[in-house]
């Protein structure tokens, strides 16, 4: 008889504890009780009750099998959790689309058509949380209709980017581009395009057929005059194909006049989402998204008319996804938001990823940050998440005040701005409006502060008290940005060539303290 090895004994007693382990296990079946209607027990965290209490009301049962009125409830359910999602998921490409909506309602319908803030953006137009600092050139292209475009950019641009219809980023131009400020040719080719790559662009490919660009210049002189006259004069854009004759560039002035660039919070949100479907190629979203959309009647090629009561549905969802995104940005409960201990002002790109990457990817796509972002902005580059420092831009938004109170219009508060200010360019606060999302309309169509504009009183230390009320307090006008009774505002500082100070957080700004 051979003698049982080590490996043989231990195999056993592995096995007889896997036994005994499995007694014990709610997978395990013996031993327990057999339940009436049943041949071998079934464990109870397998079985639905005949009725269950939830947040939508009693659900009902007839051994597992919904009551009608209980199906109807939880479907209809289903149709209100899918439009929730379908907002939230949605905003970016509803806010692409209203961009170019917008810029058609004053004539800019062409890809050789511009704006030019050619006197800044002033708070009379609906603008996602504009500056009142830079000058902007901005444009949308269609490149169904254009094939390969071509974008000639001067040198000495600012921060340039170039984003698709679902607002994710294809290319920088400008100081963060590749021309590094130097100016260049840039080429943008459409889907699916098969041709050649000429020589002498800088080539980037876009999954969408609608693109959004956005140029930003520097004052000069705290004037606009030379960056409006470098985008209006100096910009070319045109189809590859007409390079030989290109048409001539048509330029609108995007100052002092009123239009809206803002996706809808109803009904007809819906509706602006079903024009982007329609248009843009139907692999320009994941099978997740557009099985999401398509489960409520968005899908590419079919008619988007729901029946009364999924209208009446999507009604109520629109309502509660709006005042998510709202929760969202204006009381911020992600931790990571927070840029300081004890501070409310917080970061708009959570996470520092522009791909809207939660742990690089480990926790999949941060939809909360994704949120935040495109409800209260626009624009997607890594240039805004990046650590450049001395180039691009920074910003911080603060959305309550010192004590965790919403800003109140008819109060007067103050905000302090330590002296030596990261920022080898200039430094800015502008104030906006809850609502819109807007520049805060005011007596003053630009409700900001600059550090080049001059003139503002600066403390002992070197520090400057920014003050925010209806009323400007006696003798610090200079340094007051107005505010409007029944109302509320939240204001955003940018610093432009941000420096290491920023980055480390060895220099951060007061909060913005209630004046009692």
């Amino acid at each position: 008889m051979k003698p049982k090895s080590f490996y043989s004994i231990a195999n056993k007693f592995a096995a007889a504890l896997a036994v005994s382990t499995a007694l014990l296990s709610p997978w395990a079946m013996a031993g327990q009780e057999v339940q009436e209607g049943y041949n071998t027990p079934i464990p109870s965290s397998i079985m639905t009750p005949d009725k269950v209490k939830t947040r939508i009301g009693t659900l009902e049962f007839f051994d597992g099998v919904p009551t009608e009125k209980t199906a109807d409830l939880v479907l209809e359910n289903l149709m209100f959790l899918r439009g929730v999602e379908a907002f939230l998921n949605g905003l970016p490409m509803a806010s692409t689309h209203a961009l170019v909506e917008g810029f058609k309602s004053i004539g800019v319908t062409e890809a050789h058509h511009m704006i030019v803030t050619d006197k800044l953006m002033d708070s009379n137009p609906l603008f996602l949380t504009p500056n009142t600092d830079t000058v902007y050139a901005l444009n949308s292209f269609d490149l169904e209709k254009t094939g390969p475009l071509v974008i000639e950019v001067p040198p000495g641009v600012g921060p340039g980017t170039v984003n698709d219809a679902f607002f994710r980023f294809v290319v920088d131009m400008g100081a963060p581009g590749p021309d590094r400020g130097k100016g260049g040719k840039y080429l943008i080719l459409p889907p699916g395009y098969e041709g050649e790559e000429p020589e002498g662009y800088f080539i980037a490919r876009t999954p969408t057929y609608i693109n959004l660009l956005i140029l930003r210049g520097f004052l000069v002189d705290g004037k606009p005059d030379a960056a409006a006259k470098m985008f209006s004069e100096q910009v070319k854009i045109y189809p590859l194909s007409e390079k030989a004759n290109p048409p001539q560039m048509v330029i609108t002035s995007g100052s002092g006049i009123s239009y809206n660039t803002i996706h809808a919070n109803d009904f007809s949100f819906y509706e602006e989402i079903a024009e982007v479907l329609h248009k843009e190629p139907l692999d320009f979203i994941d099978l997740e998204l557009r099985g999401l959309f398509a489960s409520i009647g968005l899908q590419k090629g079919k008619e988007f008319n729901p029946d009364p009561q999924l209208k009446k549905t999507l009604t109520e969802a629109v309502a509660v996804a709006n005042a998510t995104a709202r929760a969202i940005v204006f009381r911020t409960p992600q931790e990571e938001a927070y840029l300081y201990e004890n501070s409310y002002w917080k970061v708009g790109f959570i996470g520092g990823n522009h791909e809207w990457l939660k742990d690089g990817g480990a926790g999949g796509r941060y939809l909360d940050a994704r949120t935040l972002f495109f409800y209260a902005a626009t624009v997607n580059t890594p240039a805004m998440v990046l650590k450049m420092v001395g180039v691009g831009s920074q910003y911080a938004i603060l959305t309550q005040d010192s004590d965790g109170n919403i800003f109140d219009g008819a109060k007067s508060y103050k905000l302090n701005i330590p002296a030596n200010v990261p920022a080898k360019d200039f430094w800015s606060i502008v104030v906006y409006d809850p609502q819109t999302r807007s520049e805060l309309q005011t007596s003053n169509p630009f409700p900001s502060k600059n550090s080049t504009s001059g003139g503002m009183i600066e403390n002992a230390d070197g520090s400057v008290d920014l003050y925010f009320g209806p009323k400007a307090p006696e003798g610090k006008k200079q340094n007051w940005i107005e505010t409007v009774p029944q109302k509320s505002w939240f204001p955003i500082l940018r610093l432009y060539g941000p420096l290491e100070a920023w980055f480390d957080k060895s220099w951060k700004p007061g909060e913005v303290e209630l004046v009692k």
